[in-house]
Protein backbone atom coordinates (compact mmCIF):
# COMPACT_ATOMS: atom_id res chain seq x y z
CA UNK A 1 0.00 0.00 0.00
CA UNK A 2 2.72 2.60 0.82
CA UNK A 3 4.41 1.81 -2.50
CA UNK A 4 1.12 2.27 -4.36
CA UNK A 5 0.49 5.61 -2.65
CA UNK A 6 4.02 6.74 -3.48
CA UNK A 7 3.53 5.80 -7.13
CA UNK A 8 0.24 7.71 -7.29
CA UNK A 9 1.92 10.70 -5.65
CA UNK A 10 4.65 10.68 -8.29
CA UNK A 11 2.03 10.39 -11.04
CA UNK A 12 0.10 13.36 -9.66
CA UNK A 13 3.33 15.35 -9.38
CA UNK A 14 4.05 14.57 -13.04
CA UNK A 15 0.64 15.90 -14.05
CA UNK A 16 1.12 19.10 -12.08
CA UNK A 17 4.66 19.50 -13.44
CA UNK A 18 3.39 19.16 -17.00
CA UNK A 19 0.68 21.79 -16.56
CA UNK A 20 2.84 24.24 -14.61
CA UNK A 21 5.77 23.93 -17.03
CA UNK A 22 3.51 24.66 -19.99
CA UNK A 23 1.93 27.75 -18.47
CA UNK A 24 5.24 29.13 -17.19
CA UNK A 25 6.92 28.66 -20.57
CA UNK A 26 3.90 30.23 -22.28
CA UNK A 27 4.13 33.34 -20.10
CA UNK A 28 7.88 33.57 -20.68
CA UNK A 29 7.40 33.30 -24.44
CA UNK A 30 4.71 35.98 -24.45
CA UNK A 31 7.05 38.32 -22.58
CA UNK A 32 10.36 37.76 -24.34
CA UNK A 33 9.37 36.28 -27.76
CA UNK A 34 12.51 34.18 -28.19
CA UNK A 35 11.92 31.07 -30.30
CA UNK A 36 13.78 28.86 -27.84
CA UNK A 37 11.27 29.86 -25.12
CA UNK A 38 8.35 28.48 -27.13
CA UNK A 39 6.17 26.14 -25.01
CA UNK A 40 6.48 23.55 -27.77
CA UNK A 41 10.24 23.43 -27.13
CA UNK A 42 10.58 24.21 -23.43
CA UNK A 43 7.81 21.95 -22.13
CA UNK A 44 8.95 18.68 -23.80
CA UNK A 45 12.60 19.42 -22.97
CA UNK A 46 11.83 20.03 -19.29
CA UNK A 47 9.56 17.00 -18.97
CA UNK A 48 12.03 14.64 -20.63
CA UNK A 49 14.74 15.97 -18.34
CA UNK A 50 12.59 15.40 -15.25
CA UNK A 51 11.62 11.87 -16.31
CA UNK A 52 15.24 10.94 -16.99
CA UNK A 53 16.68 12.68 -13.94
CA UNK A 54 14.31 10.99 -11.49
CA UNK A 55 14.06 7.73 -13.47
CA UNK A 56 10.27 7.92 -13.58
CA UNK A 57 8.70 4.96 -15.44
CA UNK A 58 6.55 6.08 -18.36
CA UNK A 59 3.46 4.18 -17.07
CA UNK A 60 3.78 6.18 -13.84
CA UNK A 61 4.14 9.45 -15.72
CA UNK A 62 1.07 8.74 -17.87
CA UNK A 63 -1.06 7.43 -14.99
CA UNK A 64 -2.73 10.84 -14.64
CA UNK A 65 -1.15 12.80 -17.49
CA UNK A 66 -3.05 10.74 -20.04
CA UNK A 67 -6.11 12.84 -19.18
CA UNK A 68 -4.41 15.73 -20.97
CA UNK A 69 -4.26 13.63 -24.15
CA UNK A 70 -7.93 12.77 -23.70
CA UNK A 71 -8.71 16.48 -24.10
CA UNK A 72 -7.69 16.24 -27.76
CA UNK A 73 -11.12 14.81 -28.64
CA UNK A 74 -13.18 17.77 -27.33
CA UNK A 75 -10.52 20.10 -28.72
CA UNK A 76 -11.21 18.68 -32.18
CA UNK A 77 -14.92 19.39 -31.81
CA UNK A 78 -14.14 22.91 -30.60
CA UNK A 79 -12.44 23.60 -33.94
CA UNK A 80 -15.93 24.08 -35.37
CA UNK A 81 -16.22 27.38 -33.50
CA UNK A 82 -13.56 29.38 -35.41
CA UNK A 83 -14.90 28.02 -38.69
CA UNK A 84 -18.34 29.40 -37.84
CA UNK A 85 -16.97 32.62 -36.37
CA UNK A 86 -14.78 33.37 -39.40
CA UNK A 87 -17.15 32.06 -42.08
CA UNK A 88 -17.20 35.49 -43.69
CA UNK A 89 -13.46 35.17 -44.34
CA UNK A 90 -13.98 31.80 -46.03
CA UNK A 91 -16.61 33.38 -48.29
CA UNK A 92 -14.35 36.37 -48.95
CA UNK A 93 -11.21 34.38 -49.83
CA UNK A 94 -12.46 30.94 -50.91
CA UNK A 95 -9.76 30.43 -53.55
CA UNK A 96 -6.84 31.39 -51.29
CA UNK A 97 -7.97 29.14 -48.44
CA UNK A 98 -8.88 26.26 -50.78
CA UNK A 99 -5.50 26.39 -52.51
CA UNK A 100 -3.75 26.60 -49.15
CA UNK A 101 -5.62 23.55 -47.85
CA UNK A 102 -5.05 21.41 -50.94
CA UNK A 103 -1.43 22.46 -51.38
CA UNK A 104 -0.59 21.88 -47.74
CA UNK A 105 -2.38 18.53 -47.67
CA UNK A 106 -0.72 17.05 -50.74
CA UNK A 107 2.69 18.68 -50.15
CA UNK A 108 2.80 17.16 -46.67
CA UNK A 109 1.73 13.73 -47.88
CA UNK A 110 3.98 13.58 -50.94
CA UNK A 111 7.07 15.00 -49.20
CA UNK A 112 6.69 12.48 -46.38
CA UNK A 113 6.15 9.64 -48.84
CA UNK A 114 9.25 10.61 -50.84
CA UNK A 115 11.30 10.89 -47.66
CA UNK A 116 10.47 7.37 -46.50
CA UNK A 117 11.21 6.08 -50.00
CA UNK A 118 14.66 7.67 -50.02
CA UNK A 119 15.56 6.89 -46.40
CA UNK A 120 14.73 3.49 -45.00
CA UNK A 121 12.69 3.72 -41.83
CA UNK A 122 10.87 1.06 -39.82
CA UNK A 123 7.30 0.59 -41.10
CA UNK A 124 5.75 1.97 -37.90
CA UNK A 125 7.77 5.17 -38.19
CA UNK A 126 7.32 5.61 -41.93
CA UNK A 127 3.55 5.10 -41.73
CA UNK A 128 3.28 7.46 -38.77
CA UNK A 129 5.14 10.16 -40.70
CA UNK A 130 2.60 10.49 -43.49
CA UNK A 131 0.19 12.64 -41.48
CA UNK A 132 2.82 14.79 -39.73
CA UNK A 133 1.71 18.08 -41.33
CA UNK A 134 -1.78 18.27 -39.78
CA UNK A 135 -2.75 19.19 -36.24
CA UNK A 136 -2.35 16.52 -33.55
CA UNK A 137 -6.05 15.66 -33.00
CA UNK A 138 -6.59 15.10 -36.71
CA UNK A 139 -3.24 13.34 -37.19
CA UNK A 140 -3.92 10.85 -34.40
CA UNK A 141 -7.34 10.11 -35.87
CA UNK A 142 -6.02 9.70 -39.42
CA UNK A 143 -2.83 7.76 -38.69
CA UNK A 144 -4.68 4.49 -38.04
CA UNK A 145 -5.68 4.36 -41.71
CA UNK A 146 -1.99 4.40 -42.65
CA UNK A 147 -0.99 1.83 -40.04
CA UNK A 148 0.81 4.45 -37.98
CA UNK A 149 1.37 4.57 -34.24
CA UNK A 150 -0.45 7.49 -32.53
CA UNK A 151 2.40 8.22 -30.10
CA UNK A 152 4.96 8.38 -32.91
CA UNK A 153 2.60 10.49 -34.98
CA UNK A 154 2.17 12.99 -32.15
CA UNK A 155 5.96 13.30 -31.81
CA UNK A 156 6.44 13.82 -35.55
CA UNK A 157 3.67 16.41 -35.63
CA UNK A 158 5.45 18.29 -32.86
CA UNK A 159 8.80 18.21 -34.69
CA UNK A 160 7.15 19.37 -37.93
CA UNK A 161 5.47 22.29 -36.19
CA UNK A 162 8.68 23.43 -34.52
CA UNK A 163 10.61 23.28 -37.80
CA UNK A 164 7.85 25.26 -39.53
CA UNK A 165 7.98 27.92 -36.82
CA UNK A 166 11.78 28.23 -37.10
CA UNK A 167 12.05 28.18 -40.90
CA UNK A 168 9.04 30.28 -41.91
CA UNK A 169 10.74 33.70 -41.67
CA UNK A 170 13.78 32.90 -43.86
CA UNK A 171 11.59 31.03 -46.35
CA UNK A 172 9.15 33.94 -46.62
CA UNK A 173 12.06 36.30 -47.11
CA UNK A 174 13.78 34.10 -49.68
CA UNK A 175 10.56 33.52 -51.64
CA UNK A 176 9.53 37.19 -51.24
CA UNK A 177 6.16 36.25 -49.78
CA UNK A 178 4.57 39.41 -48.36
CA UNK A 179 0.85 38.67 -48.52
CA UNK A 180 -0.70 38.13 -45.07
CA UNK A 181 -3.10 35.60 -46.61
CA UNK A 182 -0.28 33.60 -48.18
CA UNK A 183 1.74 33.58 -44.97
CA UNK A 184 -1.23 32.49 -42.89
CA UNK A 185 -2.28 29.76 -45.32
CA UNK A 186 1.28 28.41 -45.57
CA UNK A 187 1.81 28.28 -41.81
CA UNK A 188 -1.58 26.77 -41.05
CA UNK A 189 -1.33 24.09 -43.73
CA UNK A 190 2.27 23.04 -43.09
CA UNK A 191 2.99 23.69 -39.41
CA UNK A 192 -0.54 23.25 -37.91
CA UNK A 193 -0.97 24.60 -34.35
CA UNK A 194 2.59 25.85 -33.87
CA UNK A 195 2.45 27.55 -37.25
CA UNK A 196 -0.91 29.11 -36.41
CA UNK A 197 0.53 30.55 -33.20
CA UNK A 198 3.45 31.96 -35.19
CA UNK A 199 1.05 33.40 -37.78
CA UNK A 200 -0.91 35.14 -35.01
CA UNK A 201 2.34 36.86 -33.99
CA UNK A 202 2.73 38.19 -37.54
CA UNK A 203 -0.74 39.73 -37.58
CA UNK A 204 -4.43 39.18 -36.96
CA UNK A 205 -5.27 38.34 -40.56
CA UNK A 206 -2.39 35.87 -40.79
CA UNK A 207 -3.55 34.16 -37.59
CA UNK A 208 -7.16 33.83 -38.68
CA UNK A 209 -6.28 32.46 -42.11
CA UNK A 210 -3.77 30.05 -40.58
CA UNK A 211 -6.37 28.79 -38.10
CA UNK A 212 -8.94 28.16 -40.81
CA UNK A 213 -6.40 26.51 -43.11
CA UNK A 214 -5.11 24.28 -40.30
CA UNK A 215 -8.61 23.10 -39.37
CA UNK A 216 -9.79 22.49 -42.93
CA UNK A 217 -6.55 20.67 -43.83
CA UNK A 218 -6.99 18.42 -40.80
CA UNK A 219 -10.59 17.65 -41.71
CA UNK A 220 -9.59 16.87 -45.29
CA UNK A 221 -6.86 14.53 -44.03
CA UNK A 222 -9.23 12.60 -41.78
CA UNK A 223 -11.84 12.26 -44.52
CA UNK A 224 -9.35 11.31 -47.23
CA UNK A 225 -7.07 9.12 -45.08
CA UNK A 226 -8.43 5.73 -46.30
CA UNK A 227 -8.02 6.80 -49.93
CA UNK A 228 -4.54 8.27 -49.40
CA UNK A 229 -3.48 5.16 -47.51
CA UNK A 230 -4.63 2.99 -50.42
CA UNK A 231 -2.45 4.99 -52.81
CA UNK A 232 0.66 5.48 -50.69
CA UNK A 233 0.98 2.54 -48.30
Amino acid sequence: MPQLLASQGVALACLLTTVVTYFVSKRLYKRYRHWWLSPMIVTPACLVSVVLLFAIPLPTYFAYSHYLSALLAPATIAFALPIYRERHLILRYPMTISIGVLTGLFAGLISSWLLVKVIYLPPELSHSMLVRSVSTPFAIEATSAFGGVPDLTAMLVLVTGILGMLLCAPIFKLARIRSPLAKGAALGASAHGVGTAKAAELGQEEGVVASLTMILTGIAMVIGAPFFAYLLV
